[in-house]
């Protein structure tokens, strides 16, 4: 396990395990500096969950990875490609390798489900309809959605909280990204709820071969789910390696952060995490 990515590799350079690397972010918001020179990588294929608590920094380093804020100093590489200095249509082509599944799936209340899966696809291409409802389907199976009853004709308030999840998730691999993001995706949710939203999140890296980074505070989600897991601790990453190696690590903020969650204390081990290896 490392306390951080080493500062000063070589992240520019095209390395197929890391499909996301960060050097010494920064981010800056009149007197209140988020980003204190945020140093991560995130593994290709894999389950990445970025815990720490509240006002630490996680929501804007999400905006930083898709370019929808630019940080006061550092570097980004997607694919080894660095996307600071990249301009609108650049940036436009780069988003189009995210997929975003927000908190609370964020549908639009006047679409029905397939009006809001196909939403990405209507706004950036001119596709044949018969292409768009053969994706918008398939995608309906895949997600265990096509054997509900009128389920393509539903609005959002006629779906139950799990389902508009799946319809969120939906919509975002309509566009078949390779890195999905997840904003606090069990939030307010009950726990069988939470579970089943973990199931989504590992099955659906599984079968579409996606990257995944999932924004959390849930450390019993995070070690179901994760494959590497970061800890960002006022505005820098102070622990990241394996959830094995994180359940075990003695990093202060790190062994607080998971004792005050009830998985460990000093006098209980911690358990195993069920991510794969």
């Amino acid at each position: 396990m490392t306390a951080s990515p080493t500062q000063g590799a070589p992240a520019s350079a095209r390395d197929e395990r890391w499909q996301i690397r960060v050097r010494d972010l920064h981010k800056t918001f009149g007197v209140h500096h988020v980003l204190r020179g945020v140093d991560l990588d995130i593994e290709r294929g894999k389950t990445n969950i970025i815990i720490g608590g509240s006002g630490q920094g996680k929501s804007v380093l999400m905006k930083h990875l898709m370019g929808l804020l630019k940080p006061d100093s550092g570097h980004i590489w997607v694919d080894g490609e660095d996307i600071i200095p990249l301009g609108d249509i650049e940036m436009g082509r780069l988003r189009r390798k995210f997929g975003m599944v927000f908190q609370y799936a964020a549908l639009f209340d006047s679409m029905n489900t397939v009006e809001n899966i196909a939403f990405p696809l209507l706004e950036r291409y001119s596709l044949p309809k018969d292409e768009i409802m053969e994706r918008v389907r398939d995608l309906l199976r895949r997600l265990d959605l096509a054997h509900i009853a009128g389920i393509e004709q539903k609005f959002p308030p006629e779906l139950s909280g799990g389902q508009r999840k799946r319809v969120g998730l939906a919509r975002a691999l309509i566009d078949r990204p390779q890195i999905l993001l997840y904003d606090e995706p069990t939030t307010g949710l009950d726990p069988v709820a939470t579970k089943n939203v973990d199931e989504m999140i590992r099955r659906t890296a599984d079968d579409f071969g996606v990257t995944s980074v999932v924004i959390s505070h849930d450390m019993a989600s995070t070690f179901r789910i994760g494959d590497r897991v970061s800890m960002l601790n006022e505005g820098r990453v102070v622990a990241s390696g394996t959830a094995q190696e994180v359940l075990h690590s003695t990093q202060p903020e790190l062994r607080e952060f998971i004792e005050i969650s009830g998985l460990a204390s000093p006098s209980r081990p911690p358990p195993q995490p069920g991510a794969r290896s």
